[in-house]
């Protein structure tokens, strides 16, 4: 529910920075949001059943831990993903396809490909960066520049947020025989310097909408001083490689992203 509730305020966000309010699709898309949301990750949690018993941060999940049998696993995956892409299919067909584009690029090509390649975290970027693009097409039912643009800033943001997770839970992924920080030797500098630059890049993409006449200069001057701040984070990271600073940017990622995205939502002209 920690992922799906990150993952729902912002296809909310997308929802009404697009024109949306308090209505029926927006209790459908969060209700299928959520669905959609735990059968990419139930499918994740059965793939990965023998390698989460390595990891002490997944061997209490349900089926490494004996509370779940693989084929309990599977109804439950089954019975979400049809009623959540059924939920979403009430809104528009769009909103419905996309949701299930995300459920197979996480399940099916993000999942397989984490204990292969580092790459795998730039796979797994695309449907991660949906929730806010699914929420705008939810709404507008067409595609403009506000879902892309929508896209395009929680793209960029999944770099430096799933490498500081990645940093922090580092031995424990090794465990699990997951590479997925951006350089092989690890916890360096020369991972370190990818999401620097990431989270640097961010700070421009943030401004888009502004750009565009979308929002207004609060957008410019809070946006600017939150990309900053969290650039500052990322700054501290690289100059101590150390974890502590890691789970500091972490945890900043989890801040910056609603605050962005609700203040687009607060300022939109």
């Amino acid at each position: 529910m920690r992922l799906a509730s990150l993952v729902i305020l912002s296809a909310i966000a997308g929802y009404w920075f697009a024109g949306g309010g308090w209505d029926q699709d927006l209790f459908l898309l969060v209700i299928g949001g959520i669905l959609v949301t735990g059968a990419s990750n139930g499918m994740n949690q059965i793939i990965e059943r023998d390698l989460d018993k390595l990891m002490s941060r997944t061997k209490n999940r349900p089926i490494p831990a004996g509370r779940m049998t693989v084929s309990q696993g599977y109804v439950i995956v089954v019975v979400c993903i049809i009623t959540g892409i059924a939920l979403l299919s009430l809104i528009n067909f769009k909103t419905a396809l996309w949701g299930f584009v995300s459920f197979v690029l996480y399940a099916f090509v993000y999942t397989p490909l984490k204990p292969k390649t580092s790459w795998s975290v730039f796979i797994g970027a695309f449907p991660g960066a949906f929730p806010p693009f699914l929420g705008a097409i939810a709404y507008l039912d067409e595609y403009t520049l506000i879902p892309g643009i929508l896209f395009m800033v929680q793209f960029m943001w999944q770099f430096p947020h799933f490498w500081a997770i990645a940093w922090v839970s580092y031995d424990d992924y090794k465990h699990g025989g997951f590479h997925l920080l951006p350089s092989k030797n690890g916890k360096t500098k020369t991972s370190a310097f990818p999401i620097l630059v990431y989270t640097l890049l961010l700070v421009p993409f943030s401004l888009l909408p502004w750009v565009l006449d979308m929002v207004g200069p609060l957008t410019f001057y809070l946006g600017s001083f939150l990309g900053l701040l969290f650039f500052l984070f990322a700054y501290r990271l690289y100059l101590t490689c150390d974890t502590k600073d890691a789970r500091n940017l972490m945890f900043a990622s989890f801040a910056y992203l609603p605050l962005i995205q609700f203040l687009y939502v607060l300022d939109k002209v």
